[in-house]
């Protein structure tokens, strides 16, 4: 019995499927679009959260898995365009297998590398905007400050909630 493909005509598709741009567009131009797209995608579930946190369709739409899916698949897209045969000996520059700052910052030279890296903020950050959210429901606390933050500044977000999560604890036992 043959195999319809091999294992090199397999990697040959993977190689003209990730690392071949499509005809006439540029790398830059796929990192520059991924950018505002990945952008622009997760700004209707931070305006959802903040100015319609109890309407039903935020609440289902932060309980969709689809964005981190979406953004996912962008996040792996554009890692393996960015991806050169130094990623790694530049990630785990150190003897210790560290990452060092001027390795990271030599790789977050390339736009793509970039790209990527701004997809994966979003994704954590809207992720972690969720997890203020639906513990700002069930816990009775006021979020959209947290959430809001969360978009630009996610630990300070997380930090805000927390510190309104205190504070409206304390105002609920002394009424």
């Amino acid at each position: 019995m043959t195999c319809l493909f091999s294992l090199q005509d397999m990697s040959l598709h993977f190689y003209f499927l990730f690392y071949t741009p499509f005809q006439g567009i540029t790398s830059s131009q796929i990192a520059n679009s991924a950018f505002t797209w990945g952008t622009v995608a997760v700004l209707p579930f931070y305006a959802l959260m903040v100015l319609a946190p109890d309407a039903r369709l935020t609440r289902r739409m932060m309980e969709s898995s689809a964005p981190y899916i979406i953004l996912g698949v962008l996040y792996a897209y554009l890692l393996a365009l960015s991806w050169t045969p130094d990623t790694l000996r530049l990630m785990f520059a150190s003897k210790y297998w560290l990452p060092e700052l001027p390795s990271i910052a030599k790789m977050f030279t390339n736009e793509m590398t970039l790209a990527s890296a701004w997809i994966h903020l979003l994704a954590v950050d809207l992720f972690a905007a969720r997890q203020v959210f639906h513990d700002g429901l069930k816990n009775k606390v006021e979020t959209r400050h947290s959430v809001s933050l969360c978009l630009l500044f996610c630990p300070i977000g997380i930090a805000a909630h927390a510190i309104t999560k205190v504070l409206t604890k304390m105002s609920n036992q002394s009424h």
